[in-house]
């Protein structure tokens, strides 16, 4: 079984068809159909379902899946461990949720570039379940996320605690008037797409607040949600040091919600096995303040 094989079979996967695949991995989509029919004929089952919307995985390629990206992750680690030589330096693949990379972490970034210029730091937002999926597959070497994370591959440190608000426009002074001036429905949920923790929160919230059929409307900015949110099109969920800082928090008001609800834990996940690339230490390092974890 060819190395090769299985990572093009994980981009099939991923991007659910040939032509998004082979754009991913700069090839010819001819050779992403013969490599996927030869593992298909090596294994003796087909991997995918083919449809008019793409493709979509068997059984039996659910299961080979995360074997697939498995493998992928540890030639990528071996690679890296061999060029390794324990300085900071090299490619690190940070993954953060919006809110966090907004607010929280431009000043941790900059003291890490000061700290560690041989280290070539690329930054990716995405909601909590993707960030997830990207520490697991190994296109990320470590992620800040929403908590709770539990699983057994990953490791998780304690980074910022947040306390979330429910945002509105200025005009609602408390929840016990947006309650009483919005429909029976109640105001439209502003959120990020799905797998986002602070989405899922919210429509809990909706839910105890009698709202469950509130209507949803997805932002891809956290500028264009606080943006949304003072012109009164709807409500959002958010940290508040998120809000504080924007330049429009004064077009909104903050709505307190019980620690149930309010308190969250952001989380910086990484894979538990494998090898601790240097510059990944460098950056836990500038997290936690421990020198002594770059030593070579």
């Amino acid at each position: 079984m060819e190395l090769s094989d299985l990572q093009t079979f994980a981009a099939v996967a991923r991007t659910g068809g040939i032509t998004r695949a082979a754009e991913e991995l700069n090839t010819v989509q001819s050779n992403v159909t013969q490599r996927i029919k030869a593992l298909e004929g090596e294994i003796g089952t087909p991997l995918f379902e083919r449809h008019s919307r793409g493709m979509a995985l068997t059984g039996a390629g659910k299961r080979l899946l995360p074997y697939a990206q498995r493998m992928a992750a540890l030639s990528r680690e071996a690679v890296l461990a061999a060029r390794d030589d324990g300085e900071p330096k090299g490619p690190l693949s940070i993954g953060s949720m919006e809110t966090t990379a907004a607010v929280r972490l431009p000043t941790l970034l900059a003291d890490f570039h000061h700290r560690f210029p041989a280290v070539r730091l690329s930054l990716r937002t995405s909601p909590t379940a993707d960030l997830v999926d990207g520490v697991l597959e190994g296109t990320l070497d470590g992620a800040f996320v929403a908590g709770p994370i539990t699983h057994a591959d990953l490791t998780a440190t304690s980074a910022f605690r947040e306390e979330l608000v429910l945002v509105s426009a200025r005009r609602w002074a408390s929840l016990a008037e947006l309650r009483a001036g919005t429909s029976e429905s109640g105001p439209t949920a502003l959120v990020f797409r799905t797998g986002c923790t602070y989405r899922q929160r919210l429509e809990q919230i909706f839910v105890e607040f009698g709202w469950p059929s509130a209507a949803r409307f997805e932002l891809g900015t956290l500028d264009g949600m606080i943006g949304c949110v003072a012109a009164d099109m709807g409500v959002t969920l958010l940290p508040r040091t998120v809000v504080e800082r924007s330049a429009m928090s004064g077009s909104v008001t903050m709505h307190a919600l019980s620690p149930l609800h309010a308190r969250v834990e952001t989380l910086f996940i990484q894979r538990r096995a494998g090898h601790q690339t240097s510059a990944l230490q460098g950056f836990r390092s500038c997290l936690t303040g421990d020198d002594e974890i770059i030593a070579a």
